[in-house]
């Protein structure tokens, strides 16, 4: 029971780099097992060098502390790595609205383990705001190194688009 009600709290601690987002629909959070009187929250951080890491485990513990459902710790688990899929269909809807391109389905012909040299030509972000396809990547990296800056060519809004990884 502990556990359900950690998962409901869950949902309401909202990442600190994109506050329209739970750390659930962000797919952060992969498990919460009960140790004795402990519940440990399985967390898997966006990236390994990620700078809010430490202000999310630190939110997660507040927020069970707060619900009477401690003591909690967190338990930051790198492998298998964060990908985008792990997104909810919530989160990415709330991405949109929020005016941050979602990012699409991985497609394995697609995937690259490590790209040393090369490009290869992006698909069209459909622009948060107005929906066209006729978009620019600006910058590879946005405020963030899982976005990248994009601008509309229709709307000329910019916009930041969550990388598929």
């Amino acid at each position: 029971m502990r556990c359900q009600q950690a998962w409901d709290v869950l949902d309401t601690v909202l990442d600190p780099e994109v506050p329209a987002l739970s750390v659930r629909e962000l797919g952060l959070v992969r498990d919460v097992v009960e140790r004795g009187d402990t519940l440990d929250i399985v967390l898997t951080p966006t990236y390994s060098g990620c700078p809010a890491t430490e202000v999310i485990e630190r939110s997660v513990i507040d927020a069970i502390d707060a619900a009477g459902i401690g003591p909690a710790r967190v338990t930051l688990q790198r492998a298998p790595a964060w990908t985008t899929d792990w997104i909810s269909e919530t989160g990415k809807r709330k991405l949109l609205e929020y005016g941050i391109a979602p990012p699409g389905p991985v497609a394995a012909e697609h995937a690259v383990t490590i790209r040393i040299v090369g490009r290869r030509a992006d698909a069209a972000i459909a622009c948060p705001r107005c929906g066209s396809h006729h978009t620019e990547r600006l910058s590879a990296f946005g405020s963030t190194a899982c976005k990248s800056l994009h601008r509309c060519l229709d709307c000329r809004e910019p916009f930041e688009h969550f990388k598929a990884i």
